[in-house]
């Protein structure tokens, strides 16, 4: 078994890793203060972004993206989230889903997002749905010739930035399966309005707000997919993400253990380095230990993804990467912010910043508790990840 990164690789992550230093950390007190970043300097992030080819990393050659393997979508996104979420989110990325794109659809909505031209938001969560996303009440019903949406949905990330949503409601209730619908609804659209904009623990300029639906006509050449199939649609891209918010993990827990080694070193207590103090040691070994077993994890996942490996086995390692990843996250902070005493409670600090932000990936791209029944069931069905 060849843990080997390619050279290509690692070149393309090293390029990666000064670009975050450079175009992406700097804005970190900006974003913190103002929540959210200038208008030119995300376009010229935008611009820079798509320069070294990180645009739309995971889409084909074909439509503009970068073309990029799983495993190299981690390793970028391992380097660009060193930086806080607020900042890193600049970099343009395009959802899989939209893949699924037909005819004029293509032009309208898939290769715009590519080249980073439009903004999209997922809007799938509600007010009384989160985990069980099949349970959603947001309703479409065919009239005159389109759809016609109400409902509310909730905790949508740029909904107030976004130029379009892809949005799920329910269009078939009487059915068993192939219930609900993905539709492409654009800004602007009579009916369709942001609600209320969420003031969140984490994650400055990484905004979440509500969109509501009331009387929203779409027309059928707007329907994403075909009607119906809407829960496929959205299901077929939770392993990538999740894989993926795995990724998101790995870069601020090695900036952490960067921090907290070299505070360690120059943080004198009693005459010497607090570095010299076995339980400061014991907290960096066990920290550095969590990211090394969260990087075989995800790296192992994309891995599997990359070699057409059975989408059952994959989605059961992205779960356990997920789950693992971001519980991960969660302990390193709070080791560092240790390691910090009192400076790391101090809000002008990464420390602080990266354990507000750590919390809420134990719940987006499915909860804890939804990764370990996922787990579980593989488990009892087809063995240790077969």
């Amino acid at each position: 078994m060849d843990f080997t990164i390619p050279d290509h690789l690692v070149e393309f992550r090293e390029t990666v890793r000064r670009f975050t230093e450079t175009e992406l950390i700097p804005h970190e007190d900006y974003v913190e203060e103002h929540d959210g970043l200038p208008e030119d300097v995300e376009r010229r992030i935008r611009e820079r972004a798509r320069a070294i080819g990180l645009n739309s990393m995971g889409m084909p050659e074909e439509v503009g993206g970068a073309g990029l393997d799983v495993l190299s979508q981690v390793l970028v996104t391992e380097e660009l989230f060193r930086a806080l979420g607020g900042v890193a989110e600049a970099v343009p990325t395009t959802p899989g889903v939209l893949l699924a794109c037909e005819g004029e659809q293509r032009e309208r909505f898939l290769v715009p997002c590519v080249r980073g031209d439009l903004q999209w938001c997922f809007a799938l969560t509600e007010p009384d749905t989160g985990s069980d996303a099949a349970g959603i009440t947001t309703r479409a019903e065919l009239r005159d010739g389109s759809w016609v949406i109400n409902g509310r949905k909730r905790f949508i990330s740029h909904a107030d930035s976004a130029d379009f949503a892809i949005v799920f409601a329910l269009t078939h209730p009487d059915r068993e399966q192939d219930r609900i619908t993905a539709f492409l609804v654009e800004k602007g659209t009579p009916g369709f309005a942001v609600g209320q904009l969420h003031k969140t623990m984490g994650h400055r300029g990484y905004r979440q707000a509500e969109l509501v639906f009331d009387d929203c006509a779409v027309p059928e050449a707007n329907v994403l997919g075909e009607p119906g199939r809407g829960f496929g649609i959205a299901r077929g891209g939770l392993s990538s993400g999740r894989i993926m918010t795995a990724a998101r993990c790995l870069g601020p827990m090695a900036r952490l253990i960067d921090d907290g080694v070299a505070w360690a070193g120059q943080r004198v207590q009693f005459g010497r380095p607090i570095a010299d103090y076995q339980a400061i040691q014991f907290m960096l070994a066990d920290c550095a230990t969590d990211l090394h077993a969260a990087r075989l994890m995800t790296y192992n996942a994309a891995w599997a993804a990359d070699q057409g490996e059975a989408p059952k086995v994959v989605h059961a390692r992205a779960s356990a990467a997920k789950l693992f990843a971001s519980e991960a996250l969660g302990r390193v902070a709070d080791r560092v912010l240790q390691i910090f005493g009192g400076t790391g409670y101090m809000n002008e600090t990464f420390v602080e910043r990266a354990y507000r932000n750590a919390r809420i990936e134990r719940i987006w791209e499915g909860t804890s508790e939804i990764q370990r029944i996922i787990i579980a069931r593989h488990l009892l069905k087809r063995g240790m990840f077969r």
